[in-house]
């Protein structure tokens, strides 16, 4: 794989932005999985996600850069990390809150918004002491939630060819880090397994709540 392409990968699957095309993904692509909001309506959805997820994380890094507690976005030392991760955590879960208004949005849209929050928490704690890879984990969460909604039965052949396509383009952000020496291979298939292992988790538990 060459460098280029490898940085293009880890852009475009930056763990900012993973949540926005699942949500993406369970609000437009597999009818029937979200009943609330209305179709037309879920922009809404969306625009939340996007501004907590993605905006105000960003800028929070950017300001971050400017008070010299970071030097680049893309972060290569794990010590600079905890800062950029904790304030993510922080409006991630300002998202879930927002999310959680029952009649408004489907149950499933704060639980989604919840266990990302956990994700991005357990990577936080992890940065502290070991490199884990925040890509690793966001792939993985991804292909582990689109696994939950298929083996439950959300939506049929739809999600079959998410699945099978977030697990292919997780396989390839993984060598992408490789290739770009920034991560081992044990930091990749932890963040992996931490993002499948507790989407899988947080779905079990709540099937047997």
């Amino acid at each position: 794989m060459t460098r280029g392409f490898a940085t293009a990968l880890s852009a475009v699957f930056h763990p900012l932005l993973v949540p926005f095309y699942l949500f993406y993904i369970v609000c437009y692509q597999l009818p029937g999985v979200v009943l609330l909001p209305p179709l037309p309506d879920r922009w809404l959805v969306l625009a939340v996600v996007w501004g907590f997820t993605f905006l105000l994380p960003s800028l929070g890094t950017v300001v971050l850069m400017k008070f010299g507690l970071v030097d680049s976005l893309q972060m290569p030392e794990r010590e600079q990390r905890a800062w950029p991760l904790l304030l993510a955590a922080s409006s991630f879960g300002a998202a879930a809150w927002l999310l959680h208004r029952p009649g408004l949005f489907d149950p499933l849209l704060p639980r989604m918004m919840a266990g990302m929050t956990v994700a991005v928490l357990l990577t936080f704690l992890i940065t502290l002491r070991w490199k884990i890879s925040a890509h690793g984990v966001g792939m993985g969460g991804a292909a582990g939630l689109l696994a939950v909604l298929h083996l439950s039965g959300a939506d049929g052949e739809p999600t079959v060819w998410w699945l099978a396509g977030t697990i292919l383009a997780a396989g390839a952000v993984g060598s992408a880090r490789l290739a770009l020496n920034a991560h081992t291979e044990a930091q990749v298939w932890a963040g992996l397994a931490l993002g499948a292992g507790l989407a899988l988790g947080v779905s079990a538990g709540l099937a047997l709540g």
